[in-house]
C-alpha cells in the first residue's frame, strides 16, 4: 500500500496549539501519551471513562475501571498541567461490551471485550466529547500507528515495537473515525515510556499492567457470569471419536485450545477441541486435532482492496498469534472464509480475526469456527 505513517511530532510542529482529547486510563501509557503530546506542541485535555459501577463488584485496583485509576489519571493530568474530565459511559459499556461478553460465553464462544470496547465505546466516546468541547484531535496510549494511504483513507497499523504492538485490539476501528486519531506511542517502546514517566516524576511510572478483563472481579469469569444469570449445566466430555471420557461442570468454563482443568488422565496431553453447545458436550483431543487451515468468520469491515484472493495478506486470529500468510479470502456479504498457507492452532469461536497488508490492518471480523460455520 502506498502512503505514509502519521508522525505525531511533525503534526504538532505544523499545527502548534492544536487541541487533543486524550483517553486517560490511569496507567503509564496514557499518561505518557498526554505528556508527549504536550511536548509536541498540542494542548491536551485528559478524559477518563467511567465504564463500570465501582461499588457493584470487587474490581482489581489495577483495572482501568477502578476508583484508583480515575484518581491516578487526574493526578497525572495535574502534573502535566492539563485539564481532566470524567465521562460516564457505564450504560453504553454495559450494553455493548458486558452484555455481549455474557451472551458470547452463554453460547459457548470466547469473546475479546477489549476489541469490542475500542470499536464501539472508546473512540465513539472520545469523538463525541471532542465535538462537544470543540477539540480537534483525539488520542490514546495504544502502541499502534495511523497509516494514510495515497487516496487519503486512514488505517490502523502496527507499532514499530512489535512486542508491544496493539493494532490487533484496534482492528475494528476504521474509516472516518481515524481521520482525527493520534497514537503518540506508536514509534516507541515500553522501556522508553517508563523512562519518560520517571523523568517526569510520575507516580504511575512503575505501575503494573492489568492483564485481565477490566470488569471481571477477582473471583474470576465464572463468578462474574453467574452474577449475570448464566447457568452452568454439567455435561459429558467426549473425545473426537465420540467416546465419553468424563464430565464437565459447564461449557462456559472452557475455551478452544485449553489444556488445564479438564480433569482427564489420558496418557497424552489433551486439549479442548470444540464446545458442542447443542448437546452440551465438551470435545477434547490431541494437539494435532486443534489444527485447521481454514477459518470461517463474520466480517465487521473489509477494505475494498481485499477481494476474492489473499495475495500479500496475513491474518491474526488472537492476541498472542504472530499472524500467518493467507492463501485466499472469500467474502459473501458479511460472511467470510480465510484460508491460510499453513495449518493454524486452536481456531476459537468468538475471537477476533484481523487482516493485514504488510503492517496495515485492512479488515476485521469475529471468528465463527474452523472451516464452514
Amino acid at each position: 500500500m502506498k502512503g505514509r505513517f502519521i508522525d505525531t511530532r511533525s503534526l504538532g510542529a505544523r499545527s502548534p496549539g492544536a487541541s487533543v482529547l486524550v483517553a486517560m486510563s490511569g496507567g503509564v501509557d496514557s499518561a505518557v501519551a498526554a505528556l508527549l503530546l504536550a511536548r509536541a506542541g498540542f494542548r491536551p485535555v485528559g478524559l477518563t471513562m467511567k465504564n463500570y459501577c465501582y461499588g457493584e463488584e470487587n474490581i482489581p485496583d489495577r483495572s482501568c475501571c477502578s476508583i484508583e485509576a480515575v484518581e491516578d489519571a487526574r493526578r497525572e493530568c495535574d502534573r502535566i498541567g492539563i485539564p481532566h474530565r470524567v465521562a460516564d459511559v457505564e450504560a453504553l459499556f454495559t450494553a455493548e461490551v458486558i452484555d455481549n461478553f455474557v451472551s458470547e460465553y452463554e453460547n459457548a464462544r470466547t469473546p475479546n471485550p477489549c476489541v469490542r470496547c475500542n470499536t464501539v465505546v472508546r473512540f465513539r466516546t472520545l469523538l463525541e466529547h471532542a465535538e462537544k468541547l470543540g477539540i480537534e484531535y483525539v488520542a490514546t496510549g495504544h502502541y499502534a500507528r495511523v497509516f494514510e494511504r495515497d487516496d487519503g483513507r486512514r488505517f490502523v497499523a502496527r507499532a514499530i515495537n512489535r512486542e508491544k504492538d496493539q493494532s490487533y485490539f484496534l482492528s475494528g476501528v476504521h474509516g472516518a473515525t481515524l481521520d482525527r486519531v493520534l497514537f503518540p506511542l506508536g514509534a516507541i517502546g515500553k522501556d522508553a515510556v517508563r523512562t519518560a514517566a520517571r523523568e517526569a516524576s510520575m507516580d504511575v511510572a512503575d505501575k503494573a499492567e492489568s492483564q485481565e478483563v477490566c470488569f471481571v472481579p477477582e473471583g474470576g469469569v465464572r463468578a462474574f457470569l453467574e452474577t449475570r444469570g448464566v447457568t452452568f449445566v454439567p455435561g459429558k466430555i467426549e473425545n473426537t471419536k465420540g467416546e465419553v471420557v468424563g464430565t464437565h461442570a459447564g461449557l462456559s468454563e472452557f475455551t478452544v485450545g485449553q489444556r488445564r482443568h479438564l480433569g482427564i488422565a489420558a496418557g497424552t496431553p489433551q486439549y479442548v477441541v470444540r464446545l458442542d453447545k447443542k448437546r452440551n458436550v465438551l470435545v477434547i483431543g490431541g494437539a494435532e486435532e486443534l489444527l485447521a487451515r481454514e477459518v470461517s468468520c463474520t466480517f465487521e469491515w473489509v477494505d475494498a482492496s481485499v477481494t476474492e484472493g489473499g495475495e500479500g495478506l496475513t491474518a491474526q486470529i488472537r492476541h498472542r498469534h504472530a499472524g500467518s500468510p493467507v492463501r485466499r479470502v472469500s467474502i459473501d456479504g458479511s460472511a467470510g472464509r480465510v484460508e491460510f498457507e499453513s495449518e493454524q492452532r486452536a481456531v476459537c469461536p468468538g475471537q477476533t480475526i484481523a487482516l493485514y497488508r504488510g503492517e496495515v490492518v485492512v479488515g476485521s471480523g469475529v471468528i465463527d469456527g474452523p472451516g464452514a460455520s
